[in-house]
C-alpha cells in the first residue's frame, strides 16, 4: 500500500529535509494538547516521521501509554509563509537499531545528538499531511 509520502513534490521533499525545527503535538489524557519543538526527520520511502527524546520524557509516556495501536499526534514546521504539518498514529521504539537509524536521520538534518542511553524514537506512521509546500 503506497503510504501519503509516497509521491512528494520536490518543494515538500526540500521543506522536509531543509534545518527547521519542528513542533510535536499529542492529547493529554485529560484531552488537551501538548505541544513541544522538536527536530523531525521524514523517511519518505517508509512513509514515517520519526522524533528521538528521553524515554522519560512527557511525549514518550503519552505514545507509550496508548498502547500497540498508538497515539494521535501532529507534527509540524512553519518558515515564513510556508508550512506543513503531518499527523498519524505514534509508538515508541526502543530497539537500539532503530534508534540508531533515528540518530542517524537526524544527524544529517540538524547535527549529531547528545549521547542519551535513555533515548528512544517516536516514530509516526503518517496518514495526513497538510500544508501549502
Amino acid at each position: 500500500m503506497d503510504s501519503v509520502l509516497s509521491d512528494p513534490s520536490s518543494g515538500f521533499v526540500e521543506f522536509w529535509t531543509e534545518r527547521h525545527l519542528c513542533v510535536l503535538s499529542t492529547v493529554r489524557k485529560d484531552g488537551s494538547v501538548h505541544s513541544v519543538p522538536v527536530g523531525v526527520t521524514v523517511d519518505f520511502e517508509a512513509g514515517v516521521a520519526r522524533v528521538i527524546c528521553s524515554g522519560t520524557s512527557h511525549k514518550a509516556r503519552v505514545v507509550r501509554a496508548a498502547g500497540a495501536e498508538g497515539a494521535a499526534v501532529a507534527v509540524a514546521q512553519v518558515d515564513g509563509r510556508k508550512w506543513s504539518s503531518l499527523e498519524g498514529r505514534a509508538v515508541v521504539r526502543d530497539d537500539p537499531a532503530d534508534v540508531a537509524e533515528a540518530e542517524r536521520r537526524y544527524a544529517e538534518r540538524y547535527k549529531q545528538p547528545r549521547v542519551n542511553p535513555q533515548r528512544v524514537v517516536v516514530e509516526i506512521a503518517v496518514t495526513k499531511v497538510l500544508g501549502n509546500v
